[in-house]
């Protein structure tokens, strides 16, 4: 699996089903995402992160956020509620046309399409939140922990990180398909019996695959790495075990060389 082939698959869902492919509801198929409502999805998501960094105690400055895989620009517009500024990047152009679509932040979001395995458009210590929830699955593994080691480098002192991964299949029937089955029948059975416009592949990141790249991206950048803080389960349905990582840079790490938000 390599970056081109997620272009391609994230390009032909985001082309015919950019908001249900975000947030997966079979009641949603076929275009019936209220655009209001998906983006509502996404405030409450933000809203909830964010009050949990609160008690936490790690609670970022209101500066820059990275909405890194943000697709429609379902987390993107919430976070630009609360942020001077936010840079959604996603793969998928067609994805990115809607997100431009979708966009109510009134210039507070720069949208960009990101098809290398780096985030060189942003400087070392340039960003105050870095936020990514159910897309880092959907990457190689390899790009995967790459992207971990750029958040790292990207995240100012005093930053926070959310980031939300599949830990685990679960002990289910499903689970244990994901978990055993062959890739070429699990993208027969997307693609041909629940008819997706393309398929979605599934990794998981366990807490301690997640620090050892976060401290890898730091120690190559020379700064102190983002510790998690606590690993919340969410989400999973009765395939995945989700958690949502929290995490934060040190405050005394070295100072920003990067642009002000």
């Amino acid at each position: 699996m390599s970056l081109e082939e997620v272009r391609r698959d994230w390009t032909r869902l985001g082309a015919d089903e950019p908001l249900w492919a975000v947030c997966v509801d079979p009641d949603k198929r076929g275009g019936r995402w209220d655009a209001e409502e998906f983006l509502a999805t996404g405030e409450d998501e933000v809203a909830t992160a964010l009050g949990r960094l609160e008690e936490l105690g790690i609670a970022p400055a209101p500066g820059r956020a990275l909405d890194f895989g943000c697709g429609a620009g379902r987390l993107s517009n919430a976070l630009a509620r609360r942020f001077s500024s936010v840079v959604g990047v996603d793969i998928s152009e067609p994805m990115l046309e809607r997100a431009h679509a979708l966009d109510r932040s009134g210039g507070r979001i720069e949208f960009v399409l990101n098809t290398g395995p780096d985030l060189r458009m942003l400087p070392d210590a340039s960003v105050d939140l870095v936020y990514t929830d159910l897309v880092l699955q959907h990457l190689p593994p390899e790009a995967a922990a790459a992207y971990l080691r750029e958040f790292a480098r990207v995240a100012r002192p005093g930053a926070a990180l959310v980031l939300g991964v599949p830990e685990r299949e679960r002990p289910t029937f499903k689970g244990l398909v994901f978990r055993y089955a062959p890739w070429p029948l699990i993208r027969f059975a997307q693609r041909v019996v629940l008819r997706y416009p393309a398929p979605m592949r599934m990794h998981t990141w366990t807490a301690g695959r997640i620090t050892a790249e976060l401290e890898a991206g730091a120690r190559a950048a020379g700064r102190p790495a983002p510790r998690i803080t606590a690993s919340d389960e969410y989400w999973g349905g009765d395939h995945w075990r989700h958690l949502k990582h929290f995490a934060a840079v040190p405050t005394d790490a070295v100072p920003s060389n990067g642009e002000d938000a």
